[in-house]
């Protein structure tokens, strides 16, 4: 069983200098964020200040607001208010500023490469009588409260906020506790019989 431990993960600067981001997972291994070689990439992000958000042409994100009360998203033009727990997919090449009406705020953000895979980001209430499973393609990250993750009847590892648990199909990590956790799917997208 892996587990990503938000504590050990480095924080770096945004590309546009404008918030800081830890990256929890990304396919192919990239040094850093602003290494544009991935086709997928699950972060967190710390925003202080309201600005621009770093344009990542060709992808797609999903953005939700884990910490704090309200993002105020402006995409090409169209004002969105995203609040906590609300998943919020755009396209990632667009114009995007970012407003802090409540305050300081921090994300989840998922990207993916448009036609290479698809992200999408769960929020679910954990309970302490049935665990939820994580599967191949899947992170499970604890929001809020308290939880373990274990495969089988191994002991159980305590999981702390903002720990991430890599699913497997083969040896699959069970997670049990109070609290939500948010399950981010990476799904490879399937071409067509005309290949697209």
């Amino acid at each position: 069983m892996e587990i990503i431990r938000f504590a050990d993960l480095k924080p770096q600067s945004w590309r546009n200098g404008g918030g800081v981001t830890r990256q929890l997972a990304t396919h192919p291994k990239a040094a850093s964020t602003q290494d544009g070689s991935w086709d997928w990439q699950v972060s967190i992000a710390d925003v202080s200040k309201a600005g621009d958000y770093s344009p990542f042409p060709g992808m797609e994100r999903v953005l939700t607001v884990i910490d704090g009360e309200l993002l105020l998203l402006t995409v090409d033009g169209a004002e969105h208010p995203l609040e906590k727990y609300r998943a919020f997919r755009f396209p990632g090449g667009a114009s995007t500023h970012a407003s802090l009406p409540t305050g300081d705020i921090r994300n989840l953000n998922v990207i993916t490469r448009t036609g290479s895979f698809k992200g999408f980001t769960s929020i679910i209430e954990l309970s302490k009588k049935r665990a939820k499973p994580l599967f191949e393609g899947q992170l499970g990250i604890l929001l809020q409260g308290q939880a373990t993750a274990a495969v089988g009847t191994n002991d159980p590892e305590t999981l702390a906020r903002y720990d991430a648990v890599v699913g497997s199909d083969v040896d699959t990590p069970d997670i049990l506790g109070r609290g939500f956790l948010a399950v981010v799917s990476i799904d490879p997208v399937e071409e067509g019989p005309d290949g697209e």
